[in-house]
């Protein structure tokens, strides 16, 4: 899912006085809401004007970099949101993230079997499970999951993420009814699903929000409102209790939870844009995490006890809209993909990045490191005299845009400044706060653009099947049957090595030949953690689910 990492630019070492002022801004202004007593309790308003006071010994307190663009879980597709419905609801499936190879294990479904090699699933759900306002869970939440995420009124992002099932994209786009949809209830507590080919990955997309139950009762009933604390209800392990947009989002334990009861009562996350000001309140006890730290920083902050490291299973990556001169042009889009040295990049972050030239991410089934455009101004200032600009002088200037974040600035600077020295060509450089960036990808995306991709699931088709021609993440205006072909051949291939040839052409089709993205490097994840936690959820994933979290007494 797309990356935030909303944070604006206005970090440095020589700020760190004035960030002891911001946070107690932050602290007692901005938050407001929810602020913390002089004991240590912190005292919350929930809808209607009333306050409450949640304990400290039971509340977890967390930062949230931007205001979630949606809690609408079939819609979001962010991972600002998906950080907050991840502790709100569950899918049929979901990760083990005590496993390295991250395996599935029972959420809503106790059990899943395929039959005909793979295109049909059954999956058999739990029984007695309620949800929150004591309704309860049924196999016809899950078909009606699927239906509104397909259905193209939604305007679902993760819509395109289902046309594997029989007749899917064909009910998206208006041409059959939804009964001939592959989706069966056959029983109360049990849905079948019937795929156009075999999906040895499919039980990996019901772990996804996109995929989660829904109440089409309760969305009929107070329509755009229905995510606000007084009208949502979820099944997972806490409960919307609070949301004063742009400042907190406060959950409480959902007490009619299936599973184990969490630990930790109360979670409240504060929308903190300044990670300085995170990193402050971290520091005087005020935040029990920094999920996010500034690469400028990191050599001294990676010495703390406090610091965590995971690699993450996601990229950065630059987007071409292919429609704009002079990016309408393949040979200009190679030429700037081989006058970036990724290595420089990663080098000046310094957080233990990747460089990455293929589009499947290292250590994963189907990376290849030969695969890609690879260093070479030389090249490149050759295919920037075969598109007609000799004089690099005469190149239209291209802007780069991208979500306001201090490392997202520095790398638009440190390519900015590469493509003058290696192509002699201007590069102008705009940022938008996230919910307005998101917003412009979708309306009219610029001629270049910053984006990063957070694994949704641990397989090549969910990196690869981004840049389809129907998918709503790509953002590049870019189509090419061909590469549409391969990605579902290949998702249909259980052959190993067979599927290993079609991914491989593919990557070749979209990062050497067509090159509608240059990725740029494997991401890794630099956290604070507080010492009063226990088992903070830290992984590959960047999965923040808080159930199994506790604090120590």
């Amino acid at each position: 899912m797309p990356i935030s990492l909303s944070i604006p630019l206005t970090i440095s070492l020589a700020k760190s006085l004035n960030r002891q002022l911001a946070a107690l801004v932050i602290l007692f202004a901005l938050v407001g809401t929810a602020c913390t007593r002089g004991n240590g309790d912190i005292e919350v308003e929930l809808p209607g004007g009333k306050k409450t006071k949640l304990a400290l010994k039971e509340t977890l307190r967390v930062p949230a970099t931007s205001e979630p663009p949606s809690l609408d879980w079939i819609k979001s597709s962010d991972t600002a949101s998906a950080e907050i419905t991840s502790n709100l609801m569950e899918g049929l499936t979901q990760y083990d993230l005590t496993d390295k190879e991250l395996g599935l294990k029972p959420a809503l479904a106790l059990k899943w079997e395929a039959t005909d090699s793979g295109r049909k699933w059954k999956f058999t759900l739990r029984e007695g499970v309620l949800w929150s306002d004591g309704v309860p869970f049924t196999a016809q939440h899950v078909a009606d999951a699927f239906k509104h995420l397909l259905t193209r009124e939604t305007a679902a992002s993760y819509a395109y993420s289902l046309f594997g099932l029989k007749n899917a994209q064909a009910y998206n786009q208006g041409k059959v009814p939804w009964e001939e949809v592959g989706v069966k209830i056959t029983a109360p507590s049990e849905i079948t699903f019937e795929l156009d080919k075999p999906m040895s990955f499919f039980p990996y997309l019901l772990s996804h929000h996109a995929t989660f139950p829904v109440r089409l009762d309760v969305i009929k009933k107070a329509g755009d409102r229905w995510t606000e604390p007084e009208n949502i209800v979820t099944l997972g392990p806490y409960v919307l209790k609070a949301w004063q947009h742009d400042k907190i989002v406060f959950l409480e334990r959902n007490e009619k939870y299936y599973d184990a009861k969490p630990a930790i009562k109360n979670i409240v996350f504060y929308m903190i844009q300044e990670i300085g000001t995170q990193i402050n309140l971290f520091d005087s006890g005020k935040l029990d995490a920094v999920h996010t730290l500034p690469s400028v920083e990191l050599r001294k902050l990676r010495t703390r006890k406090e610091h965590r490291e995971v690699m993450r299973l996601g990229t950065a990556y630059y987007g071409f809209n292919v429609t704009k001169p002079p990016l309408d042009n393949v040979l200009v889009r190679r030429a700037i993909s081989m006058a970036i040295d990724r290595q420089q990049v990663v080098q000046m972050l310094a957080g233990g990045q990747v460089p990455l030239t293929s589009w499947v991410p290292t250590g994963m089934f189907g990376y290849e490191a030969e695969r890609g455009l690879s260093f070479n101004p030389d090249k490149a200032r050759e295919l920037l005299k075969q598109a007609g600009f000799a004089d690099p002088s005469k190149v239209p200037k291209i802007e780069i845009r991208f979500n306001t974040n201090e490392d997202h600035a520095r790398i638009a600077e440190n390519i900015q400044a590469q493509l003058k020295k290696n192509l002699g060509i201007e590069i102008e450089l705009k940022n938008e706060e996230w919910k307005v960036f998101l917003n412009t990808l979708k309306i009219d995306p610029p001629q270049m653009f910053r984006f990063g991709w957070q694994g949704d699931f641990p397989d090549p088709d969910n990196f690869l099947n981004l840049m389809v021609s129907h998918s709503d993440n790509n953002h590049t205006k870019w189509k090419n049957p061909r590469f549409d072909e391969l990605i579902a051949k290949g998702a249909g291939t259980l052959d190993r090595e067979e599927r290993k040839k079609i991914y491989s052409e593919a990557q070749k089709i979209l990062v050497e030949e067509d090159v509608p993205v240059v990725p740029l490097y494997i991401g890794v994840s630099h956290l604070l953690v507080s010492e009063r936690t226990e088992n903070y959820p830290v992984n590959a994933m960047s999965i923040f689910s808080f159930k199994a979290t506790r604090l120590k007494q």
